[in-house]
């Protein structure tokens, strides 16, 4: 079944390079959200299997986001995205239940790695 993917940041030019990135590893279930408030919304549409989430976000911060997803679905798959130096926001994230984290700016293939790290084989 086809994995569905959720891209959550404020910023057009990183939501469209993400959704290029996960439609050359071959991921093209993916949905958008531009800020917190929507993603939390969508969330709850989309049941992604995936959720890629910035944190630093007009509005609800990732970290917010991230905890009304975790009590919305205590399952919830979220990778973070964060810019360089925010390392200890990083690790709250993890604490508090993020799968991974993803760091701005990254490469295609690493990017990659972490989101099919995501999804184990399926047999």
């Amino acid at each position: 079944m086809e994995k569905k993917i959720l891209i959550v940041d404020d910023a057009l030019f990183m939501r469209k390079s993400i959704r290029k990135i996960l439609s050359e590893g071959g991921y093209t279930n993916v949905e958008e959200a531009r800020d917190g408030e929507e993603a939390i919304a969508l969330y709850g549409e989309y049941s992604p299997d995936l959720v890629l989430l910035d944190i630093t976000m007009p509005g609800k911060s990732g970290l917010e986001v991230l905890e009304e997803l975790l009590e919305q679905d205590g399952n919830a798959s979220v990778v973070m995205c964060s810019a360089m130096g925010q390392e200890s926001v990083i690790q709250k994230a993890v604490v508090m239940g993020a799968r991974d984290f993803i760091v701005k700016p990254f490469r295609k293939d690493e990017f990659l790695r972490i989101v099919d790290s995501c999804f184990p084989m399926e047999e």
